[in-house]
C-alpha cells in the first residue's frame, strides 16, 4: 500500500513539475487566464500578494518561470515597463500579449487643490517629482486598473482567449468554450454588481489610492481620492478631504494592503466613517468586488 501511495505521490509531482507555464503580471490576471485555461497549465504571478506593481523586484524563481512560459500576459500598467526589455531579452520563445489592448483608458483622478495651495505644490514640484520617480509611480497619467470593471475585463478575456489559440491551437475548442463560459459569468457579476448599486447612483465613496475610477465610472458612483498624484496629503488638503467626505455623507473608506492608512485612519476618525481593507491586487477578484459593491450600499444604508 505504502508502495502504491509512494507511486501516485511521484506521478502527481512529475505531471506539476512538467505542467506547461505561463506567466501574468498581477493576480487577478491569474484569475482571469485560470478561467481560459483551467488547469492545463501552472501560472507564474510576478507581483506576490501585498507587493505593489510599481516597486517589485522578480525573484530567481520567477525569472526560471517566465523563460519556461509560452506567454507572459501584461496587465497594461507603465510601471511593467521598467523590466520588459529585461524580460524580453530572457525570454526569447515567450509569447508578450498586453491584456488591456482595445481598452480606452481614462485619466487617472487628479485631486483639486485650492490657489494657494497649488502655488505650493509648484514650490516643491522638483522635490516631489523625484521621489514620485523613485516609487516607480505611473506618469503617463492613464488609469491602469481597467480589470477593475467587469465589462472590461471581457476584452481583456478575449485578448487572453486569442493568445492561448495562437500558442495552442490544437486547444482551441477547448479555450474557446471556456472563454464563452467566462464571458457569462462576467456578465452575471457586473449585473449583480448593479443591482447592489443601483440605489445609490451619484454617490460617493473614498480610497486612499484611487485604483477604483473604473469601477466608479460602471456604476455610476464618484470615487474620491486620499492620495494627490502618488503622494500623501499634506495637513492642509487632510482637512480639505474631511470637509469633502463630510459634504457627501462619506461613511466608509478604503485602504489597500499597497499603500499607507495612516491618512485614511485620520480622516475616518473625523468623519465617523469605517476603514474597510479592500485588496484591487486580489486574486478573488470576483468575490472583493462584490464585497466593494456591498459595502458602499451598506454604508449608505
Amino acid at each position: 500500500m505504502k508502495k502504491v501511495i509512494f507511486l501516485f505521490i511521484t506521478l502527481v509531482s512529475f505531471l506539476y513539475e512538467n505542467k506547461p507555464e505561463l506567466t501574468v503580471n498581477i493576480l487577478p490576471q491569474k484569475y482571469f487566464v485560470q478561467k481560459i485555461v483551467k488547469d492545463k497549465y501552472e501560472i507564474n504571478v510576478m507581483v506576490k500578494p501585498g507587493s505593489s506593481p510599481h516597486n517589485y523586484e522578480p525573484k530567481p524563481s520567477q525569472m526560471k518561470s517566465l523563460v519556461a512560459s509560452k506567454v507572459y500576459f501584461l496587465a497594461g500598467d507603465t510601471s511593467e515597463k521598467v523590466w520588459l526589455e529585461k524580460f524580453k531579452q530572457s525570454a526569447k520563445n515567450t509569447l508578450f500579449v498586453d491584456t488591456t489592448i482595445g481598452i480606452e483608458k481614462m485619466e487617472m483622478e487628479k485631486h483639486e487643490h485650492h490657489e494657494e495651495e497649488a502655488k505650493d505644490e509648484h514650490k516643491h514640484e522638483a522635490k516631489h517629482e523625484h521621489e514620485h520617480e523613485e516609487e516607480g509611480h505611473d506618469h503617463s497619467g492613464l488609469d491602469p486598473h481597467v480589470w477593475l470593471d467587469p465589462i472590461l475585463v471581457k476584452i481583456q478575456a478575449k485578448n487572453i482567449y486569442e493568445a492561448m489559440v495562437k500558442v495552442d491551437s490544437q486547444n482551441s475548442d477547448f479555450y474557446k468554450t471556456n472563454y464563452e463560459e467566462f464571458l457569462k459569468e462576467l456578465d452575471e457579476l457586473d449585473k449583480e454588481i448593479k443591482n447592489i448599486l443601483a440605489p445609490y447612483k451619484e454617490k460617493a465613496f473614498m480610497v486612499f489610492h484611487p485604483s477604483w475610477g473604473y469601477f466608479a465610472k460602471r456604476y455610476e458612483l464618484e470615487q474620491i481620492s486620499i492620495e494627490i498624484e502618488g503622494k500623501e496629503a499634506k495637513p492642509n488638503e487632510l482637512v480639505e478631504l474631511i470637509e469633502e467626505a463630510k459634504k457627501h455623507n462619506i461613511k466608509i473608506v478604503f485602504v489597500s494592503p499597497q499603500f499607507s492608512q495612516k491618512s485614511a485612519q485620520t480622516i475616518s476618525k473625523n468623519i465617523g466613517a469605517k476603514v474597510v481593507a479592500i485588496d484591487p491586487l486580489s486574486q478573488n477578484w470576483s468575490k472583493d468586488l462584490l464585497k466593494t459593491a456591498n459595502e458602499i450600499a451598506n454604508s449608505y444604508k
